[in-house]
C-alpha cells in the first residue's frame, strides 16, 4: 500500500523545501509520489494501479500518496493544477511530473527507465547478436 504524506513527514522523507530551495532528495529508495483527492474520479483509477505496484517493486521504490485537499501547501510547492500528478523521483536527479491517469505499463517503464535506469527493451530493434545471447561484448 501507499502510505499517506503530510507536510511533516514529506519533509522529512522526500524533500525539505523550508530549509533548502534546491532539490534534495531525502528518500532511501526512487520514489513515486501520487498527488491526488477524494473527488478525482481518474484519481480512483490510478490509486488501485500504484498498490499493485508497490506490491510489485517492494523494497526497490517506494510509493506514497498526498491528498492535495487536505496538504493544499505541498500541491502548491509543486505546482500541481491537475490530478491526478504523479511526481517520479530518482535517487540523484531531479524528479519528474507526469499528469493524468497513466496506463499501468506506461507507470512501469517510467519507473523502469527514469527510476531504476534498467535498460528497457526497444520493441522496433531486434538484432540478432552474431555472436550469441550470452557474449558480454555488447
Amino acid at each position: 500500500m501507499s502510505e499517506n504524506l503530510n507536510k511533516n513527514t514529506f519533509l522529512e522523507k522526500i524533500f525539505n523545501y523550508e530549509k533548502s530551495k534546491d532539490w534534495k532528495f531525502n528518500g532511501e529508495l526512487p520514489t513515486v509520489i501520487d498527488f491526488w483527492a477524494p473527488w478525482c474520479g481518474p484519481c480512483r483509477i490510478v490509486g488501485p494501479v500504484l498498490d499493485e505496484l508497490s506490491n510489485e517493486y517492494k523494497g526497490k521504490v517506494n510509493f506514497y500518496k498526498v491528498n492535495t485537499e487536505e496538504e493544499q501547501e505541498l500541491a502548491s510547492v509543486f505546482g500541481i493544477q491537475s490530478i491526478p500528478s504523479l511526481l517520479f523521483v530518482p535517487m540523484d536527479r531531479q524528479p519528474m511530473m507526469a499528469v493524468g491517469a497513466l496506463p499501468k505499463d506506461t507507470l512501469k517503464s517510467i519507473i523502469d527507465k527514469d527510476l531504476l535506469s534498467l535498460p528497457v527493451p526497444d520493441e522496433h530493434e531486434h538484432h540478432h547478436h552474431e555472436h550469441g545471447d550470452n557474449c558480454q561484448h555488447c
